[in-house]
């Protein structure tokens, strides 16, 4: 079965930091690209960032532009997305997801993935 295990949330205050992992359970995620969404209590589902696999191109919703980075490390078959200089506004359940990759760049939207895990909380108050 195949399942994506998100980890690394918690509570940060203001111009904390946090880094969340994305994990594919029984199988590998150099095939797919990854995405980072949330969600935030009665707000829909937003599409924070994603990465190809085929040449790791990424893209950044404008809100964690230049605050946040995502990457890949093919050894351990993971995804990361450093988050830095959180704001109270970035609290949300955090989902990872794996799609396909046409070789038009990280997909943005949730209905282009196929697989996704249960979230992390990321909860950013002082």
């Amino acid at each position: 079965q195949v399942q994506l295990v998100e980890s690394g949330g918690g509570s940060v205050q203001p111009g904390g930091s946090l880094r969340l992992s994305c994990a594919g359970s029984g199988f590998r995620l150099d095939p797919y690209a990854i995405g980072w969404f949330r969600q935030a209590p009665g707000k829909e589902r937003e599409g924070v960032s994603g990465i190809s696999s085929s040449d790791g191109s990424t893209y950044y919703a404008n809100s964690v532009k230049g605050r946040f980075s995502i990457s890949r490390d093919t050894v351990k078959s993971l995804v990361y997305l450093q988050m830095n200089s959180l704001k109270p506004e970035d609290t949300a359940v955090y989902y990872c997801a794996a799609g396909r990759d046409y070789g038009l760049g990280p997909p943005r939207q949730p209905y282009e993935y196929d697989y996704w895990g249960q979230g992390t909380q990321v909860t950013v108050s002082s």
